[in-house]
């Protein structure tokens, strides 16, 4: 599913984000990725779904080495990928709807799919109800959720996050964590970048830990390890 080897990301300016990796994920894991602030967790979320490329190393992701993919290439790889953002990266002018129905347009799916589709994952999300409404509309909590959805509707082998509850109070947190569980559990890998210690002592899933580019622990059912 994905697997790392050797990989090194050294950035112009001479910073070392990521310091010699080898992991292997499989398919239907759920893995928190935790450490401290600037320990390269973000450079290696971003390297997933080919944001950001590695200096050096092997990275197979759904048996492609994205390390290597050409970047007219990067689109169509990214169609079996889920990125959820701490900012949700909603567009403001389209509806609920429309945000997530984006996703199937680009690709030209097929219309009488695309409604059938997003109305699903929209129940998924518990967002059924708010399909016509603008994203200005929406409590942070939905928002998120929208972005969940949007990420989802193209039935990806995994989904990312980078700090999903990040901007969320602690209920709403709880609720995005429910729906997480739910992906999950329909065979999704679930790879989630998060400083939420509460959440990872609590639903218990396999842990890295990164510090300074390093994994420096990697536990099935691991806790959080860091003061909050």
């Amino acid at each position: 599913m994905i697997e790392m080897q050797e990989v090194y990301k050294k950035y112009p300016n001479g910073v070392t984000a990521i310091n010699g990796i080898d992991v292997k994920i499989s398919q239907g894991d759920f893995v928190y990725v935790v450490g401290p602030s600037g320990a390269g967790k973000s450079t290696f979320i971003k390297m997933m779904y080919r944001e950001e490329s590695p200096t050096a190393g092997s990275i197979m992701v759904n048996g492609v080495n994205i390390a290597k993919l050409k970047l007219k290439r990067v689109p169509l790889f990214r169609r079996n990928i889920g990125v959820v953002f701490q900012d949700f990266k909603l567009l403001p002018m389209l509806t609920v709807y429309e945000n997530v129905a984006f996703a199937l347009e680009v690709i030209e799916e097929n219309p009488k799919y695309i409604k059938k589709r997003v109305m699903e994952v929209l129940d998924l999300v518990n967002l059924k109800h708010k399909a016509r409404m603008l994203p200005t509309e929406l409590s942070g909590g939905e928002q998120q959720r929208v972005s969940i959805a949007r990420s989802i509707v193209n039935s990806p082998k995994v989904v990312i996050a980078d700090e999903p509850t990040g901007n969320l109070d602690p209920d709403t947190s709880w609720e995005i964590m429910n729906i997480f569980e739910e992906i999950n559990t329909r065979g999704t890998t679930v790879v989630m970048a998060t400083h939420n210690k509460e959440i990872v002592n609590t639903i218990k899933h396999r842990v890295i830990a990164i510090e300074s580019g390093r994994i420096v622990r990697d536990e099935q059912r691991g806790d959080y390890g860091y003061e909050s």
